[in-house]
């Protein structure tokens, strides 16, 4: 269960900001609940299974109470920067931005990428343990946290964090509208035939049954790649079973989405992914935040701002794909 100290803590914030006798009324703020997620920047301690994340949080000052962001950080766990990163998406598209912060230390990649569906002794771990939890639990509070329960959630990833999204979409309900994976450095292929990170393969029947590649496929996710992330990096999965996948990124979900699409059309199964492509980014979180695509990648491709606020967003100027 998650437990949130957040109305002491912004109790305690509200009291630090109250006006001294003389000074000019201070501007109201939009009329959302008394134990709210503060404007702008913010970094909000959280219970979460056995311990505590933090996440960093940005609220615009005129958020209609509308949109919550998760952001997913990648490899170097900067969930900081990514928050920052993402304040440009975040004022154009009308969002609350949450970045929760996984360490490497409590949540190495068979926790983090891979969800800790598997341990790192190879068994499997009880569902309520599995890292992928933690967002729609995270979701629950911060509709408590600003009174706001009918707040529509989307999750956007970056590299591993590309891959958190790209897996939990298989094994979580998150109860997002859209789940984003960005150029997540290894995929996960629609089949049995690869182990479990690249594929279904040697897992439980119950994980990896035609009813959960049938889930999968129809899971509201995107797949959002630049195209110029080709060349490998220091962080780059070259091993032989990732190799199988593609010789870069944008290669490898390219093949994915095709792959995917066509194994859905065999089976007569629906098909729920999008692919948007960032023409001429590479493996960069923050052009990808930045381009004009990423509100088609969340939103679709009119990317409109909700109703009753100020029109924002991105133009396409290519076909979704």
């Amino acid at each position: 269960m998650l437990c949130l100290p957040l109305v002491l803590l912004f109790s305690s914030w509200l009291g630090a900001q109250a006006p001294v006798p003389g000074d000019p009324p201070a501007s109201p703020p939009p009329p959302l609940a008394k134990a709210d997620v503060p404007i702008g920047k913010a970094a909000l301690p959280m219970r979460w299974g056995d311990g505590e994340l933090t996440v960093f949080t940005y609220r615009p000052a005129n958020w209609s109470g509308q949109r919550l962001l998760f952001v997913m950080h990648g490899v170097l766990r900067n969930a900081d920067e990514y928050r920052d990163h993402a304040i440009g998406l975040a004022d154009r598209h009308d969002l609350l931005v949450a970045a929760p912060k996984f360490d490497a230390e409590r949540y190495p990649s068979w926790r983090y990428q891979r969800g800790g569906i598997l341990r790192e002794d190879g068994t499997v771990a009880p569902a309520a343990q599995w890292t992928y939890t933690a967002i729609p639990e995270l979701a629950k509070a911060l509709r408590s946290a600003t009174g706001l329960p009918q707040l529509k959630h989307w999750v956007i990833g970056h590299s591993a964090g590309g891959q958190f999204v790209l897996r939990m979409s298989a094994f979580q309900d998150t109860g997002a509208e859209r789940l984003v994976a960005a150029n997540p450095g290894t995929v996960l292929w629609p089949t049995r035939e690869f182990p479990f990170g690249y594929g279904f393969g040697q897992l439980p029947e119950a994980l990896a049954d035609d009813a959960r590649l049938r889930a999968y496929l129809a899971a509201p996710l995107t797949l959002y790649l630049g195209t110029a992330d080709d060349q490998p990096d220091e962080y780059f999965d070259a091993s032989a079973t990732a190799m199988l996948q593609g010789s870069g990124r944008h290669q490898r979900g390219v093949g994915l989405f095709y792959t995917a699409r066509a194994v859905a059309t065999l089976r007569g199964w629906p098909f729920g992914w999008r692919l948007v492509e960032a023409t001429g980014v590479g493996h960069d979180h923050e052009r990808m935040f930045d381009h004009e695509r990423v509100g088609e990648a969340l939103f679709g491709a009119t990317a409109a701002a909700p109703t009753g606020t100020p029109a924002a967003g991105s133009t396409a100027k290519e076909p979704v794909k």
